[in-house]
């Protein structure tokens, strides 16, 4: 039987970013995007399970036999880490490996704006970063944060389930608490670090209304709190959040929204065809008193055009930014019209930028 530590070795050399195991299937690793499956045998059911428990701690496995699935995160030597998320199907113990790479890149590697920078240097507010699963979502937090404990002298606090990058203490402080080991939940551990003297508090997933509502709190009461939502474009990201509250609530919610948010950077990553390797493209949308208004107003579908028009703010939306990836031949068309917000739209943007290319000498 192929032995873990084998596959987390072709995992680092080979710069997959998932290992799947799965009985009834060779393992499968994701490499740029593309799931490819290794020339090894099938799994069997007591392979998996093998596995499973040469890397599963007593309360994970526990975890696993009590509720059907269990989510930790362990280092490879000193190669990299990996999230491991296990679980049961068809009676049967799967696995999904991410993984984390020890280099924390900088927000000029991920390729997002200048403009961030002054965000992270608010003193109160709420910033998302919000995409699908695997949208590099966790390694772009991971780098606002280095940067914040580069540059300023801060109490850093993350919430995480489970810790996926570890942070040094450099101008900052960081105190990082994982759900399950330090903590029980994200609302009680939002609750909990108020009493901390944060200046900011990074909440790994908000995931449920409790989380939600914690947050919005911290905001208002003078933190920083930067957060994940698994939303696709700002305007769906303020309707998912005002959205989880009950009818009666979401008045004040959407006051509460649009005097706290700071801003919402929403992104995918997408196969390049230039070189080896995976694109992002970002939808920035930063809070200006118009687009405040607007949340207060109930009308997030105006929020498109106030992007589009506040280009000068640092603003783009995500359409533009697939597009500008397209015309640089950094993506396919394919691929970016897979991913695109408003298809018909930018269906007609290329027409028309292929049209003033054939007029171009």
């Amino acid at each position: 039987m192929v032995e873990i530590n084998q596959l987390l070795q072709v995992m680092v050399d080979k710069g997959g970013s998932d290992l799947h195991l799965e009985v009834g299937r060779p393992p499968l690793i994701r490499f740029h995007g593309r799931l490819r499956a290794l020339s090894t045998p099938p799994l069997a059911t007591e392979d998996t399970l093998a596995l499973m428990r040469s890397i599963t701690s007593e309360r994970a496995q526990q975890e696993l036999n009590q509720v059907g699935g269990s989510d930790f995160g362990f280092s490879f030597g000193d190669q990299a880490r990996f999230r491991v998320s296990i679980f049961k199907q068809k009676g049967c113990v799967g696995l999904v490996l991410r993984q984390i790479s020890n280099q924390i890149m900088s927000l000029e590697d991920i390729g997002l704006p200048h403009n961030i920078k002054s965000l992270l240097s608010k003193p109160r507010g709420m910033l998302l970063v919000t995409g699908p699963t695997g949208s590099g979502k966790t390694t772009s937090l991971a780098s606002m944060i280095d940067f914040m404990n580069t540059e300023y002298d801060y109490h850093i606090i993350t919430v995480e389930d489970p810790i996926e990058y570890y942070h040094t203490h450099k101008k900052s402080i960081i105190t990082q608490r994982e759900i399950g080991a330090d903590v029980p939940s994200f609302a009680e551990a939002l609750r909990r670090s108020l009493r901390m003297d944060p200046d900011v508090i990074l909440v790994g997933e908000m995931r449920d209304l409790e989380t939600i509502q914690a947050a919005i709190t911290a905001a208002e009461t003078g933190h920083l709190v930067m957060g994940t939502l698994h939303t696709t474009g700002a305007a769906r990201t303020v309707d998912r959040i005002i959205d989880a509250f009950p009818k009666e609530q979401q008045e004040q919610i959407r006051v509460q929204v649009a005097s706290s948010l700071v801003a919402v950077v929403s992104q995918l990553l997408i196969p390049r065809i230039d070189q080896q390797g995976r694109v992002a493209a970002f939808e920035i949308m930063i809070s200006t008193p118009a687009i405040a208004n607007l949340i207060r107003e109930n009308k997030t579908f105006r929020i498109d055009s106030a992007i589009q028009t506040g280009r000068k703010f640092g603003m783009i939306l995500l359409d533009d930014s697939l597009f500008e990836h397209f015309i640089a031949k950094r993506i396919s068309y394919a691929d970016m019209m897979q991913r695109a917000l408003d298809p018909t739209t930018l269906q007609l943007k290329v027409k028309q930028f292929t049209e003033e290319q054939k007029k171009t000498p």
